[in-house]
């Protein structure tokens, strides 16, 4: 077993788990392909599997030395949930030290490539629902916690399918936690309709994993409402999938880049931690997801937790955030690389 080093753990909402304020998502560890900034120099551009599993062991080990004890997969992931799986096994972790969340509603359509048109194909049907939770659960097992709706949106009409609902009430009856990760510059719409979500009398959403960060601040009063409520609240794209790191070099965003630098000077850290401790400082925020694909910027995205977050940066940095019509068009303009 490797060490454990401290990080404050907490409940996650009124679910009975556990997670450290700062979890590893592997949306760029377990496939060649991701929109965020850099990814390919990331991987070394070196898409054997056998080298991607090994690569995601070594962060996953790194993460786990930094005391993080929350897990993001999903089956659209590509080998996420094996590359997980295979980790947890290999040392020795059991189900219980560690919380593990995934999501059902897009199949990895990618073939284990970059360039190619459709990467992940969405689709919240029943049928796909039990197809993938018996995937999810085959690889993980005792390991999974949480199960969600992957990107649900009023538009795809999963909130009102009735079959659906009761299939996930079921699943949540038989042990598993059920939440909902969103997208979109209609986030907030979305998640309000989820917190009245109910079957048979109760509250069927036990958790909301969605994206804030200092550009897209459009859910949180949203969010809020879902934390008095009692879910939990995962925060997704803490750095706007590279946007907040040095290598957003877009000229547009030159200005921004001047604030975000300043701010980070002042209080002795780095861009990315900044941008990550603007998120734990929201009050309803239960954990942040680093969004990794290294050693390196896993070690620097933990260095949020020591960042003397005040008034002054938060005045400083409100005046960077966009609309969430703009963050959301430029954001699906983001290459797969």
């Amino acid at each position: 077993m490797m060490r454990d080093i401290a990080m404050d753990l907490q409940p996650l909402g009124h679910t009975r788990l556990t997670v450290s304020r700062i979890g590893l998502g592997l949306a760029a560890l377990g496939r060649p392909g991701y929109i965020n900034l850099g990814h390919a120099q990331d991987l070394r551009h070196d898409y054997e599997v056998a080298a991607m599993h090994d690569r995601a062991h070594e962060v996953l080990d790194a993460a786990w030395a930094a005391g993080l004890r929350y897990f993001d997969v999903a089956r659209s992931y590509g080998r996420a949930e094996s590359f997980l799986s295979t980790w947890l096994s290999t040392r020795s972790i059991i189900p219980g030290a560690v919380t593990v969340g995934s999501k059902w509603g897009y199949t990895y359509a990618a073939g284990w490539k970059v360039d190619v048109p459709t990467h992940e194909v969405k689709e919240h049907s029943l049928a796909v629902l039990r197809r993938q939770v018996k995937e999810s659960c085959a690889l993980l097992g005792n390991y999974l916690n949480l199960y969600q709706i992957h990107s649900a949106t009023l538009e795809s009409g999963v909130l009102a399918d009735r079959e659906v609902l009761v299939e996930l009430a079921a699943l949540r009856t038989a042990g598993l936690r059920i939440g909902l990760t969103l997208s979109g510059a209609g986030q907030a719409a979305t998640l309000r309709d989820a917190i009245g979500v109910m079957v048979d009398g109760v509250r069927l959403f036990d958790c909301v994993q969605a994206t804030w960060n200092l550009l897209e601040r459009s859910a949180e009063s949203a969010l809020q409402a879902a934390h008095d409520a009692g879910m939990g609240v995962i925060i997704k794209e803490g750095l706007a999938n590279g946007r907040l790191t040095p290598r957003n070099t877009a000229a547009a965003f030159t200005p921004s880049r001047r604030v975000l630098d300043a701010v980070a000077a002042r209080l002795h850290t780095t861009v990315d931690a900044l941008a990550l401790a603007a998120v734990l400082a929201q009050p309803w925020v239960d954990v942040v997801l680093s969004g990794a694909a290294t050693v390196e910027q896993l070690q620097s995205n933990v260095g949020a937790l020591a960042v003397a977050w005040d008034d002054e940066a938060a005045a400083q940095l409100a005046h960077i955030a966009e609309t969430a019509d703009a963050y959301w068009a430029t954001r699906g303009k983001l290459k797969w690389n």
